[in-house]
């Protein structure tokens, strides 16, 4: 049985979800990646490579994860999250407490982006193009916000090419992960709307050609976690 919002309902359900998720949320995501989600964030942010004066921005942050990896590169400068579940910023505030003061959470729509243009070096965004309700509106606004010469990189959700692997992917994003979600955290719906959503996402070519549609350049993708997940890098000229 499907627990995915009709369209006009998406923005509510999204932000009400994570916003009651958002104690657990963490530990999940560990869980359920096996920690590989980490790595996979270290190398995003190795691909924007923000300037050490420079302003970085995280798209749909949640509760951080990138923004103590974004400060470390613009130790000089400024990093931003941004993302609309007030409670999921409230969750990670401890991750920025001890950096220097540059480092902020800013309550915003990933589709109207509370910031001027080309203010921003480099941009990040992590498992939340599946959860926004225009996935190219949301690229173009990040392309709005983004410098000439600034980066983006996205980490979403894929599914692997081999077909062996591909039925060993489905059966844990499709069975475990919406059981295990649902006993760790109490709320078997969202954890059943997690691998929903995910099977609805454009495939990485097609998620590639929706960049290039909202001004990006240079698009590239790389799959990672046995095809599990993909990143892709582009440019703003």
């Amino acid at each position: 049985m499907t627990v995915l919002p009709p369209p006009e309902q998406k923005a509510v359900y999204v932000e009400e979800m994570f916003s009651r998720i958002a104690p657990s949320y963490d530990r999940l995501n560990r869980t359920m990646t096996f920690g590989l989600d980490q790595g996979w964030r270290r190398h995003v942010v190795e691909q924007v490579a923000p300037p050490v004066q420079g302003r970085a921005l995280d798209v749909g942050t949640g509760t951080g994860d990138f923004l103590p990896l974004l400060a470390a590169w613009a130790r000089e400068g400024l990093t931003v999250g941004v993302d609309f579940a007030l409670p999921m910023m409230q969750n990670g505030v401890a991750k920025i407490e001890h950096l220097p003061h540059h480092a902020a959470f800013v309550n915003g729509d990933a589709l109207c982006l509370p910031f001027p243009d080309n203010c921003f070096d480099a941009i990040t965004t992590g498992f939340v193009m599946r959860n926004v309700t225009h996935i190219r509106a949301a690229f173009r606004e990040m392309w709005r916000v983004a410098r000439p010469g600034g980066a983006v990189a996205c980490l979403e959700v894929a599914q692997p090419r081999n077909p062996l692997l591909r039925l060993g992917h489905w059966l844990y994003f499709q069975q475990v992960v919406p059981a295990l979600g649902g006993l760790l955290s109490g709320d078997s719906r969202a954890y059943r709307y997690l691998p929903q959503s995910a099977r609805r996402f454009p495939p990485p070519p097609a998620l590639a050609e929706l960049m290039r549609q909202a001004g990006w350049s240079e698009v590239r993708y790389r799959l990672v976690g046995f095809g599990a997940a993909a990143i892709h890098v582009a440019v703003k000229q």
